[in-house]
């Protein structure tokens, strides 16, 4: 097992966001987290990064206990992670800005990190713009950039929030066909998206959060067909999203 989350617990106050979430994730997998607003999905990948903590329970990175771990450790560790709001430096290159997470990542200094973080920009189509600021780039580019500072630190399990957010329908299946080539050169995915039928295309299994807790979990039609789902996106934007993929 990959990725094990066992009864993973966090409260802001007397606010639980998460309560006692447990979630197995095997290597390989391809896994689409989808829920309302407010359910708790980047609250979780905070917990799975490490850049939140646990209030109760434990996290698991291929057997070891890693809930201890913040999260430059973690990452060294083989988790990689995209923002929905990319935050590259800015001041800095589009191959600056890989070749720092490559570094800090788990290859170290020297040649290979610069080799990861020119590979990086190639596999995500960057290398244009290798040499212009980050701060200067499309949305498009920001949330290449987003997956190849991911990419760079060689993850072997890759979480990504929302990068198709904001995109065209012609830019979002760019990025999706970029995200499956990743997938397939062996890195584990768990990805949240409103973009349901985005989902649906390339993921093996779909997680469903609501209040901080799975609701359904199973191959992507089973989980769209399911009424406890239906019901919980009723009247939300992501209802139509739901509708359109189940059809």
């Amino acid at each position: 097992m990959l990725l094990e989350l066992r009864d993973a617990t966090k409260r802001y106050g007397d606010m639980v966001v998460i309560p006692k979430l447990s979630l197995s994730v095997e290597e390989g997998d391809f896994i689409g987290v989808i829920g309302p607003n407010g359910a708790g999905k980047s609250t979780m990948f905070g917990l799975i990064s490490g850049s939140t903590r646990c209030d109760g329970g434990s996290v698991f990175l291929d057997g070891m206990d890693v809930t201890a771990l913040d999260a430059a450790q973690r990452c060294r560790a083989g988790v990689g992670r995209t923002f929905q709001i990319p935050q590259p430096f800015e001041g800095m290159t589009a191959y600056e800005n890989a070749l720092v997470a490559a570094t800090f990542g788990r290859s170290g200094n020297g040649s290979a990190a610069q080799a990861l973080a020119v590979d990086a920009i190639e596999r995500c189509g960057l290398a244009p713009v290798a040499d212009k600021l980050a701060g200067t780039l499309t949305l498009l580019q920001r949330k290449r950039l987003e997956l190849a500072r991911a990419i760079a630190t060689q993850p072997r399990l890759l979480l990504l929030d929302e990068v198709a957010g904001g995109l065209t329908d012609g830019e979002m299946q760019q990025l999706l066909q970029l995200i499956v080539t990743i997938h397939q050169s062996g890195v584990t995915i768990l990805w949240i998206e409103h973009l349901v039928h985005a989902l649906v295309s390339a993921a093996d299994r779909l997680v469903v959060l609501a209040s901080g807790a799975v609701i359904c979990d199973g191959d992507p039609g089973s989980v769209m067909g399911d009424q406890t789902v239906r019901d919980t996106y009723l009247g939300s934007d992501i209802g139509e999203e739901v509708g359109h993929a189940a059809h």
